[in-house]
């Protein structure tokens, strides 16, 4: 079905490239689980045929994929390794996002392209253990302090997914003299920069989203990059979509594990194999339900925000209800396509039965990595409540 939302020869020049290393990052995706090890020689191969660049403007050397261009090859690799494509989709939405909106000085901007092109990778440093979620509107413990022309920085990050591997933290501090928040880009050579290796999970195990502390790192005041006006993280985010979109390649990988074993699996007391049993049949049918309703929800909420900054281009101002639609849809495909996924492995497991649950099986990965997918922002209860406020607000608008 994914064909279906395959629309350029670009996507599909890819898609064969992606192909290429397809062997290579799944003959090590169980052992880098077992072992929480980074997949850096996965990281490796994807630089090498110019993946990380994917989102960056042609003119700027990349290869000026958007939003839903880009969602096909994430989700793709999501169903090669999970932690992998999650690592790198996190810079592909960074890089994607900078360059779409230009937060950033032309001379910064100008400037930071020449090292994606060249192979750099950035992730935003955000999550906080005091805080929680930055969604939900916290003030970051880090601070940053002015001393002539440079900034000092101090704090500790969490979560911060590709940490072995990124070559930027694009940091948010509170900036106390402003009483603001500040995002600095900081190169990860930077003095008094290290990595605390925390991540101790059950599901995506490979991601490295280990802590990042900052002591006394100091950066000069152009390194200032972004002096964001939101508070709760609610802003027309698209690039986001990229998340959803390696849980769906997890689902993928699961329903084809459970479509094989089916038309493979025989045991002596059916004649054939379980694919002819109806209740086999069901569930592989409740599976395919699943992920053409959650492939339906994020090619539309992408397809939607692309046409949406097609207008903004030609001078056409989104209204406040139409933002709040766009934001909507987008938080929604999120939901819908990681809950639609955990149904989906869970189905998948009750095709294959108790052999799902041995460690040597992939589906008891997928199991443990889609679930992580809750904790990606925005969580669900956020998306039910805003839809809610959307929803109340509309029918009094039409009441007046």
């Amino acid at each position: 079905m994914k064909d279906l939302f395959i629309k350029t020869e670009q996507q599909r020049v890819w898609l064969e490239k992606l192909a290429s290393i397809e062997k290579k990052i799944k003959s090590n995706a169980q052992e880098i689980d077992e072992q929480s090890s980074f997949p850096h020689e996965h990281i490796h191969e994807l630089r090498k045929i110019g993946y990380t660049k994917l989102t960056l403007p042609k003119e700027l050397g990349g290869e000026g994929f958007n939003v839903y261009e880009a969602i096909a090859l994430q989700e793709t690799l999501g169903s090669y390794d999970g932690s992998t494509a999650l690592a790198t989709g996190w810079t592909l939405l960074t890089v994607g996002e900078l360059f779409e909106n230009k937060y950033w000085e032309t001379s910064k901007l100008s400037e930071f392209a020449k090292k994606v092109e060249q192979g750099a990778i950035i992730n935003r440093a955000v999550s906080e253990v005091a805080t929680g979620s930055p969604i939900r509107g916290g003030r970051p413990g880090t601070t940053a302090k002015k001393s002539g022309n440079q900034w000092i920085i101090n704090g500790r990050k969490s979560y911060t997914t590709g940490s072995p591997e990124l070559d930027y933290f694009l940091t948010s501090a509170w900036i106390e003299e402003e009483e603001k928040i500040g995002f600095f880009l900081i190169h990860k050579d930077s003095e008094g920069l290290a990595i605390d290796e925390t991540w101790d999970v059950i599901a995506m195990r490979g991601t490295g989203s280990h802590d990042l502390v900052l002591n006394n790192v100091i950066v000069d005041e152009s390194d200032l990059v972004e002096l964001p006006t939101y508070t709760t993280g609610f802003k027309l985010n698209g690039w986001l979509l990229l998340v959803p979109a390696t849980y769906l390649g997890i689902a993928q990988a699961a329903r084809d594990y459970a479509l094989q074993f089916a038309n493979t699996h025989s045991p002596n007391s059916i004649k054939g194999t379980i694919a002819t049993l109806p209740n086999v049949q069901a569930l592989l049918g409740e599976i395919e339900l699943e992920l053409a309703t959650a492939r339906f929800t994020l090619y539309g909420a992408a397809q939607s925000y692309v046409e949406s900054k097609q207008k903004e281009a030609q001078g056409y101002q989104l209204s406040e209800e139409e933002g709040t639609l766009i934001i909507n849809a987008i938080n929604t495909a999120k939901h819908v396509v990681t809950n639609a996924g955990l149904k989906v492995v869970d189905k998948a497991m009750r095709v294959v039965g108790a052999k799902s649950l041995q460690r040597s099986n992939p589906l008891q990965r997928y199991y443990r990595d889609i679930r992580a997918g809750l904790h990606n922002p925005p969580m669900d209860d956020i998306t039910i409540k805003k839809l809610a406020e959307a929803a109340l607000k509309d029918n009094e608008n039409r009441g007046r």
